[in-house]
Parts: C-alpha cells; sequence; structure tokens
C-alpha cells in the first residue's frame, strides 16, 4: 500500500472536497506503518547537530577553576543496637542489638573528562552508616562520596602536598568515615549476661583541603603577549582560543590535541602570555606558571617581526628558572613566528646565530612551515614516551 506523507495527503482532501457536488465527509484512511521513513523534505524537521554555543575568554574565565578550598567530612557511623531477644516460652534469650555500619568515605577520583574545578564543590559530607538492628543485624555501611577531579590536580593540606593525581582513575581517600558502634550483644560475658550498654557511631574524619589543577599536557607554548600563541594552536589543532590584536586576549590555559595518522595524540597546551618580573607576580603572575610545570617539553613562540628578538627568548628562559630550577632545561624547540612579513625575513637568520637552539619559522596565519613543527613536535613525544618506558614508568595518553 502506497504512504502518502501529511502535506500530499492534505491537499488530495482538497482537491477532492472542491470537485465533489455531494457534502465531504472525512474519511478515515487506515495506513500501515512503513518499514523505513517516508517524510517529504517540505515535511521533514531540520535534524542538523546544533554547534555548541561560542563562549568568550571572559566568559570562559567564570567556567575554568584552577584552584578550590574544599572542606570534606567523613560520614558518621551507626549507632550500636540494643535489644533483646524474646519468644514464646523462652522469654530471656539474652541481647541481641547488632553493630551499627560504618560511615562512608570521601574519595577523589581523576578523571580525564574533566577538565576544571569549576564543578567541585566546596563542602563534601560522606553517607552515614545505619544503626545496628534486633536478632544481630548489623547495620549497613553507608556508601563512599566520590568527587571527580581532573587529572594534575594536587591535593594540600595546611600548604603541604598529601596527593598528586597524575593519572587516570587514580583515587585519594581525602576524609575517612567513622566507625560503627558497638551493639549490646557485643558486651556480653560470662560476668555480665543482660548487658544494656551500647556505644554510638564514631563522627566521621573532618578536613580542609586545597585543591589545585596544573595542566597536564605533553607540550606548552611559552611566549609573550601577542606572539601568536594562540593563532598557532588553532593552525595545529582543533582548540579555539580568543585571538585578537591586543596583548593578554588569552585569559586561561586552552589544550589543543594534535591528531596523527597512527592515531597517537600530542596535547598541546596555550599558557597566557609571560611578561618580565612574572615571577614575581606580575602581569598575569605565577597563576599560570604553575601549568608549565606539568609540560615535558616546551615550544618558544617568538614573534621574528620584533627587534632583536632572541631577547624574548632569553627574558622568557629567565622567568621559568626564576619560577623553577632547572624548568628552561627541558627539551625545547624555537618557534619563529610571523615568517609571512618582511622584517620577520631578516631577523631569522640573525635568530639563528644568536640561539643554540632548533628555530623553525612558520606562519600561523598563512599556515607556511606548519609541517616542519608537526614533525618535530611527534619527535619531542616520541623520545619522551621511549624514556618513561625505559624507566617504567607509564606516558601520559590523551
Amino acid at each position: 500500500m502506497a504512504v502518502l506523507c501529511g502535506a500530499v495527503l492534505g491537499r488530495s482532501l482538497r482537491l477532492a472536497e472542491t470537485r465533489s457536488c455531494r457534502p465531504w465527509k472525512p474519511v478515515l484512511l487506515l495506513l500501515s506503518p512503513p518499514a523505513f521513513s517516508t517524510t517529504c523534505a517540505r515535511c521533514a524537521k531540520d535534524r542538523r547537530l546544533r554547534q555548541k554555543r561560542a563562549i568568550s575568554e571572559r566568559q570562559l574565565t567564570r567556567y575554568f577553576v584552577d584552584q578550590r578550598k574544599v572542606r570534606v567530612v567523613g560520614g558518621q557511623g551507626g549507632g550500636g543496637g540494643h535489644s533483646f531477644y524474646s519468644e514464646p516460652r523462652k522469654v530471656f534469650g539474652g541481647p541481641d542489638g547488632g553493630n551499627g555500619g560504618d560511615g562512608g568515605h570521601v574519595i577523589f577520583k581523576a578523571d580525564q573528562q574533566m577538565k576544571s574545578l569549576s564543578s567541585v564543590f566546596p563542602f563534601y559530607h560522606g553517607f552515614n552508616g545505619e544503626r545496628g538492628g534486633s536478632k544481630n543485624c548489623y547495620g549497613a555501611n553507608g556508601a563512599h562520596m566520590y568527587v571527580k577531579v581532573p587529572v594534575g590536580t594536587l591535593v594540600k593540606e595546611d600548604g603541604k602536598v598529601v596527593a598528586d593525581l597524575t593519572q587516570h582513575g587514580e583515587e585519594y581517600i581525602a576524609a575517612y568515615g567513622g566507625a560503627g558502634g558497638k551493639g549490646n550483644r557485643f558486651f556480653l560475658s560470662n560476668e555480665n549476661r543482660a548487658p544494656t550498654l551500647f556505644t554510638p557511631g564514631e563522627p566521621g574524619q573532618e578536613r580542609v583541603l586545597h585543591l589545585e589543577l596544573k595542566t597536564a599536557a605533553h607540550a606548552g607554548l611559552v611566549g609573550f603577549p601577542n606572539a601568536g600563541k594562540s593563532s598557532l594552536l588553532r593552525a595545529i589543532s582543533r582548540a579555539k582560543p580568543a585571538v585578537a590584536a591586543y596583548p593578554f586576549t588569552t585569559l586561561n590555559p586552552h589544550v589543543g590535541i594534535v591528531h596523527y595518522q597512527d592515531y597517537e595524540q600530542v596535547a598541546v597546551a596555550d599558557i597566557p602570555g609571560l611578561i618580565k618580573g612574572a615571577h614575581q607576580n606580575r602581569g598575569l603572575g605565577m597563576a599560570f606558571l604553575k601549568h608549565i610545570e606539568r609540560c615535558r617539553f616546551l615550544l618558544y613562540v617568538v614573534d621574528l617581526s620584533v627587534p632583536q628578538p632572541w631577547i624574548q627568548l632569553q627574558d622568557l628562559k629567565n622567568e621559568l628558572e626564576a619560577y623553577e630550577k632547572g624548568l628552561s632545561e627541558r627539551p625545547c624547540v624555537v618557534v619563529g613566528n610571523k615568517i609571512d612579513l618582511a622584517q620577520s625575513r631578516i631577523n631569522l637568520p640573525l635568530l639563528r646565530e644568536q640561539v643554540a637552539d632548533r628555530v623553525i619559522a612558520l606562519s600561523a596565519l598563512t599556515g607556511d612551515n606548519l609541517e616542519e613543527l608537526l614533525l618535530h613536535l611527534r619527535e619531542l613525544y616520541d623520545t619522551y614516551v621511549r624514556t618513561e618506558q625505559a624507566q617504567g614508568q607509564s606516558p601520559v595518553k590523551w
């Protein structure tokens, strides 16, 4: 049986009504459901996927949180039961109050799907244990409270690091639940055949912890404001950091994934621009210098159009070394950006004379020579993987 869509069926009924001289009566057509969709293009709804709403950099600041103060309390233990067994012709059956259940823990669990601490609440309380029942029934233990945090989260207490969650699925018990109380059956002895003593459950552990997120990426883009770091990240990955002609456009770290044909993925982090004195909390300060600590190798992005671009590189290394000793000695490559400008082509040979590291000249705007950067980025990644495997450690995967 032919199946008609709503528009065609309605038009046919209207034509039959106008051509017939008799009064029109509605006719119910019983149509069997088709085996596939027969909706015409005019009646079909727009089934295209909705694109994600673009979020500005200042709006993103509200969503990206890299530090959080959290108060955690373990669950209260259940109280012990107080009862005596009794049945017909056995009045004095003795105590049968069971022990209470233990309180649940509060556990931090690293999850690679989490990218910020914005979803972490300032207070967590574990589930309480249930009270012990009669007939020697123990109370149920309280369920554990799991709190998902991003990979690379540091847990601090009184300024001291107590946990470093660097692997997916890694857990840390932030607060232990209290032990359940003892029922009166526990205190039965030869001297006391009818104990009435029972104990309440112990309170859970209470702590105030500070969570600090350090972005765990393979490579970090380090450079002064307006050097073209965000443009470069947009050119080599699908990340969409804000790009504008004024300094400090990027206010939050962005992580882009570079895909290769053998399905390997290299994570590249765009660190907000540094200035002189950043280790003394100038500019954006040390708020984002900590994100460079997790990077296995660095990409120094230098603007070739400025006079004496090698001075920028020296200042960047001095800031990193002043923040943490040995940070500037990690494997690196110098990326000379804006090679499409005439002044940049003049400064390029001068930069290579002043710098001992490898210099890759490219243009993030036009895409010139991006292949050389991607190939060298893969070489740095492969070297990092071999080094970690030689030391018996598992490399970070995205």
